[in-house]
């Protein structure tokens, strides 16, 4: 039974894997830039405006950097793109302040997929 369910794992692993890269997956690191969504996250985060600089640089860098994974299709790029922008993050932000930016990210990103379902 274990050596079935490991190979359905690898399966749907390398399956998965073939896909194109799907920038959706990672819209809500595109909507981290727009200028209203910005200062409602400093609000959020009760930032001051030293972090409020660096989100603001790590959020343009992001964005930059997620283009060129899509462009050239590269879920590696893509994925440690991501990682870049929660380790910095947590770099700037206090302990608090990341516990609540990580939740507004995960709301954002289940809000995102509940449009798309209710849209199909």
């Amino acid at each position: 039974m274990k050596k079935i369910l490991m190979l359905v794992l690898v399966l749907v692993a390398t399956s998965a894997s073939t896909f194109a890269l799907n920038p959706k997956d990672y819209s809500v690191f595109y909507s981290l830039n727009n200028k209203s969504t910005f200062s409602g996250i400093v609000k959020y985060l009760e930032a001051d405006k030293e972090q409020a600089d660096f989100l603001k640089q790590i959020f343009d860098e992001t964005t930059k950097e997620l283009d060129n994974a899509t462009k050239s299709n590269n879920e590696k790029l893509a994925e440690s793109v991501m990682k870049y922008n929660l380790y910095n993050a947590k770099c700037i932000l206090s302990q608090d302040q990341y516990e609540r930016y990580l939740k507004m990210l995960n709301t954002f990103s289940y809000n995102e997929k509940s449009v798309l379902v209710a849209q199909k």
